[in-house]
C-alpha cells in the first residue's frame, strides 16, 4: 500500500464528507452518477473533489476523461484509507445511536418467582438509577413459559433456571449464579441449631412440603439425585404459605438461596451439602442470533451486580 502524501500545516484539514464523495465517484467512475446517488448536483460533487485534492497537496485523484473519470495512482492509493475512515465513522455513529437508545427505549423481561424475591428488585433498582428514561415491563412465570415468551418476541430477556427441565440449548445464556439450597425446618426441629451444612439424605424420612406432589422438574429433584424419593405430604404453591407449614412442624421444605433472605423468624435454614453439581443454575437468557435491545446489556450488568447480594 502506497504511503499517503505528506501535508503541511497550511493545508486545509481533510473532511470525512470529501472522502465519502470521493468513494462514490471512485465507485461509479462518474461525477454525474455519483451526484445522482448522493442526491447532489454535479457541480457540488466537483467542488468536494477539488477541495479534497487541495487538502492533499493538489495531487489529482481522477483523470478527467471524455466520458467519466478514472482514478489516478494517487487516487488508487487513497481508496483503502478513505474506506477505513468512512467505515470507522459509520461504526461510531451506530454505537452512539445504540447508547442513545439504551438511555431511552424499552426493556421487556421476565423472571421466575424466587428471582423476584431479591435478585430482580436489586437489579431493577440499579438499572432504573442508571437508565431512568427506559420504559420497563416485567412478567413473572415458570422458566418454560418465559422461554416461550422470549422465543415469540414478547420478551427481550428472561431470568430462568435449570429447574423445570426447560430446553436451554437454543438460547444465549448469561450465567448469573449457581444457587445453593437450604432445608427449612421449624425452630424446635432437632437439627435447628446445627452449624454447618447438612447432607440432604438426613431428611430422607421427613415429611416434605412442596409445590408439586412429584419431585421431577422441581427443586426436590435434588433428593432423587441423592438416592431417595421424598415423601410429599403437603402440596403448597406459595412460598409464604410453605413457611407457615414448616413453622407449624408439619414438614420441611427446600429453599433456594434467592428466597433465603425472606424467611420468617420462626423458621431455621440449614445449608445443604453441595454433593456434586449445584441444585440449579440461574441464567439471563436471550434468543441466540437475535440482536438484543440496546437496554439489555445495561440490565445484564445490573443483574450481575445484584447477584453479589444473594446469600451464599
Amino acid at each position: 500500500m502506497a504511503a499517503m502524501p505528506v501535508t503541511h500545516d497550511s493545508t486545509p484539514e481533510l473532511s470525512t464528507v470529501w472522502l465519502g464523495v470521493f468513494l462514490e465517484v471512485a465507485r461509479h467512475g462518474s461525477f454525474t452518477v455519483a451526484a445522482r446517488a448522493l442526491g447532489w448536483t454535479q457541480s457540488a460533487v466537483s467542488r468536494q473533489i477539488a477541495s479534497l485534492e487541495a487538502g492533499l497537496g493538489g495531487e489529482p485523484l481522477f483523470d478527467r476523461l471524455p466520458r467519466g473519470v478514472r482514478l489516478t495512482e494517487a487516487g488508487r492509493s487513497l481508496v483503502p484509507y478513505a474506506e477505513t475512515v468512512v467505515a470507522t465513522l459509520h461504526q461510531a455513529r451506530r454505537e452512539l445511536g445504540a447508547l442513545r437508545e439504551a438511555a431511552a427505549g424499552r426493556l421487556r423481561f421476565g423472571a421466575f418467582a424466587t428471582a423476584d424475591a431479591a435478585l430482580v428488585p436489586h437489579a431493577l433498582a440499579l438499572f432504573r438509577a442508571r437508565r431512568p428514561g427506559v420504559h420497563v415491563s416485567r412478567e413473572e412465570g415458570f422458566t418454560p413459559a418465559l422461554l416461550d415468551r422470549l422465543t415469540a418476541g414478547h420478551l427481550d430477556l428472561a431470568v430462568v433456571s435449570t429447574t423445570g427441565r426447560a430446553p436451554l440449548e437454543s438460547y444465549e445464556l448469561h450465567h448469573l449464579l449457581d444457587e445453593p439450597l437450604y432445608v427449612a425446618v421449624a425452630a424446635d426441629h432437632p437439627l435447628a441449631g446445627r452449624r454447618g451444612p447438612v447432607p440432604l439424605g438426613r431428611f430422607a424420612d421427613a415429611d416434605w412440603i412442596s409445590g408439586s406432589a412429584r419431585p421431577e422438574g422441581t427443586l426436590l429433584e435434588a433428593a432423587l439425585r441423592q438416592g431417595f424419593r421424598p415423601r410429599v405430604t403437603h402440596v403448597v404453591g406459595e412460598w409464604t404459605a410453605k413457611q407457615g407449614y414448616v413453622a407449624a412442624g408439619l414438614g420441611v421444605a427446600l429453599v433456594p438461596a434467592l428466597a433465603a433472605a425472606s424467611v420468617r423468624p420462626d423458621v431455621r435454614l440449614l445449608r445443604v451439602t453441595d454433593e456434586g453439581a449445584p441444585a440449579r443454575a440461574v441464567y439471563a437468557a436471550t434468543v441466540r442470533g437475535r440482536p438484543p435491545a440496546p437496554a439489555v446489556a445495561a440490565f445484564l450488568g445490573a443483574l450481575r451486580e445484584a447477584t453479589r447480594r444473594i446469600p451464599g
